[in-house]
């Protein structure tokens, strides 16, 4: 597995709460290689970690992140729901995956790369959603790195591959097996996958070949890895 990149789904979730700042250092104190969160916007346009469209799964608001501010989103979980801005300063010389959950719009996905260039970190930040999404993104930043996100064995279509661009083909585990990947690294895109939890699903993953794997275990994951390198 020596080649293979382990990202951390959401953080260390379940050690520390999702998509927190103490949830993205557990994940890397444990190994990996990047970390993937979830940005939504708040309704100052301020990029925030979150991945549903309101607070109540996690926070315990059953308030719309849209009709909140960055000050009373700070307010109601006490600071707890860090902006990307701090995630990118709290990840300094790491990489991070950003989900783009329900971005339809490309003035959304403008703020977002906005502010991951205002902090400097376009090289180690990586983009990926569904198509309206990632076009979105393309829009917005011509260079960007996208995993495509694809949800069926049909290929995607090669005009929405000329104009998305993407590195990366960002499927469900499930979907994925040798002959896939053989199909889809003969076309030129590396390949991650999303979220295989258990030793078993991790070892057929890597056997098959994927370049990437975002799971919730990434210490079992980066364990994996270590023993199969021999290391």
């Amino acid at each position: 597995m020596q080649k293979l990149t382990a990202v951390a789904h959401r953080g260390d979730p379940y050690r520390v709460r999702e998509n927190t700042l103490g949830s993205l250092r557990s994940a890397l104190d444990r190994g990996a290689d990047a970390v993937e969160v979830d940005v939504r916007l708040t309704r100052d346009g301020v990029p925030v970690l979150l991945h549903d469209h309101t607070l109540k799964r996690l926070w315990a608001h059953d308030r719309p992140l849209l009709s909140l501010s960055a000050d009373e989103v700070r307010g109601l979980t006490d600071g707890g729901i860090p902006t990307l801005a701090q995630a990118l300063e709290a990840t300094d010389g790491h990489r991070l995956m950003l989900d783009l959950p329900g971005t339809r719009e490309v003035r959304v996905a403008r703020r977002v790369v906005d502010v991951v260039r205002e902090c400097g970190a376009r090289d180690r930040v990586y983009y990926c959603a569904d198509a309206t999404a990632m076009l979105a993104v393309r829009e917005a930043d011509p260079s960007a790195e996208i995993a495509l996100t694809w949800t069926s064995l049909a290929p995607p279509r090669p005009a929405l591959l000329n104009a998305v661009k993407p590195r990366w083909l960002n499927y469900r585990f499930g979907l994925m097996d040798r002959d896939l990947a053989d199909r889809i690294h003969a076309d030129g895109y590396l390949i991650s996958v999303w979220t295989p939890d258990t030793r078993r699903s991790m070892r057929r993953l890597a056997a098959a070949g994927v370049d990437s794997i975002t799971t919730n275990r990434v210490d079992m994951l980066c364990a994996l890895r270590t023993h199969t390198d021999g290391s």
